[in-house]
């Protein structure tokens, strides 16, 4: 049995869990805050919150561990039943190996507790003391990216350990069609799909409407991953002519399944993660990336471009295969006693 830990922050590790154990021939165990997806089959831990509530007569918390960590808040009762709850999993379960998407210390956990960890890799600047000691006791590193995308600074010993799987969707196998375009006998336009993700945004309502007032001749649609259907948000990137998305992870994997013409606008994150993957889609020519959103008055320029790009230079970042790679790794990796 392969574990699998999904941070609860946003819809994305969930979603590529779901698109992973959806083609692995063995049993996949869930460990998260976030609750169980819906049609889950597999084993589940509702894991504790480790960020509310606060201790009230605790002054310094320290979630850091003095620079050491990410997260382990001081006299936090959440974060100690967190910390039982993977180690007793851990010696009740025996897992083959832990999928760790994405907390240092839930892979310090696995670890210590014997189990081999796969450690998903995240974009942008990860040389902190923390991230290093993850990927560095991680038997494997999975990145969702093709090589050179988001690993030109690593050492050789991730680089060494790395899978690089490229881009990976529940979209993938499907196969895209050919948007309408304006000129149908009905269309009042191209279309704009405006997809925002779960995990927050900057970017404000007045920015937008200021960017549709812009693009006169062009219909905006809105919508959210996390709260329509996986099926609607397929038809709705087929239907769209160019799409405007923050660049996470999973919304660049899902608009490059559907291979279209894109616009992908980063939001700030730690990290830097989501700069680092519109700069590199951007160098790419795969689409257009930008690292903010720009002033109303780029619009007009920014979706021709993306048009002209279009979207053929996905094939870059994903061919379909992401999930059945990693699938294929992980059926591969046997860490045995003696294993160095």
């Amino acid at each position: 049995m392969i574990g699998y830990y999904a941070h609860h922050q946003g819809a994305g590790h969930l979603t590529r869990m779901q698109s992973i154990a959806a083609v692995l021939d063995e049993p996949v165990w869930g460990l998260s805050s976030a609750p169980r997806p819906a049609g889950w089959t597999g084993g589940w831990t509702d894991l504790a919150r480790d960020d509310e509530p606060w201790p009230e007569h605790v002054e310094d918390h320290d979630p850091t561990a003095h620079g050491v960590l990410h997260w382990v808040p001081r006299h936090h009762g959440g974060l100690a039943r967190r910390a039982a709850q993977l180690t007793a999993w851990a010696a009740d379960e025996q897992p083959r190996a832990l999928v760790v998407d994405v907390s240092v210390e839930v892979a310090m956990l696995g670890r210590l507790s014997g189990v081999p960890t796969v450690v998903v890799a995240m974009p942008g600047r990860r040389e902190d003391r923390a991230h290093r000691l993850a990927y560095d006791t991680a038997d494997a590193l999975l990145a969702p990216w093709p090589r050179g995308a988001h690993d030109l600074h690593w050492p050789d010993r991730w680089t060494d350990k790395a899978w690089f799987v490229g881009g990976l969707s529940r979209f993938d196998g499907r196969e895209p069609t050919p948007a309408a375009g304006a000129d149908d006998g009905g269309s009042p336009g191209p279309t704009v799909l405006l997809l925002w993700g779960a995990g927050g945004r900057s970017t404000t309502a007045t920015d937008v409407q200021a960017a549709k007032d812009a693009t006169p001749g062009w219909t905006w649609v809105e919508r959210s991953p996390s709260v329509d259907g996986a099926d609607d948000l397929w038809d709705d990137l087929q239907g769209a002519d160019v799409v405007v998305s923050h660049a996470g992870q999973n919304a660049v994997a899902e608009i490059a399944a559907a291979r279209r013409p894109a616009v992908i606008v980063a939001q700030p994150r730690p990290h830097a993660e989501q700069e680092s993957t519109a700069r590199r889609i951007d160098d790419w020519r795969i689409a257009v990336g930008l690292t903010a959103w720009p002033d109303a008055e780029a619009w007009p320029e920014l979706l021709d471009l993306a048009s002209t790009r279009g979207g053929h230079g996905w094939s870059r970042w994903s061919d379909g295969s992401g999930a059945q790679r990693v699938a294929d790794h992980l059926a591969a990796l046997h860490i045995t006693p003696g294993s160095p």
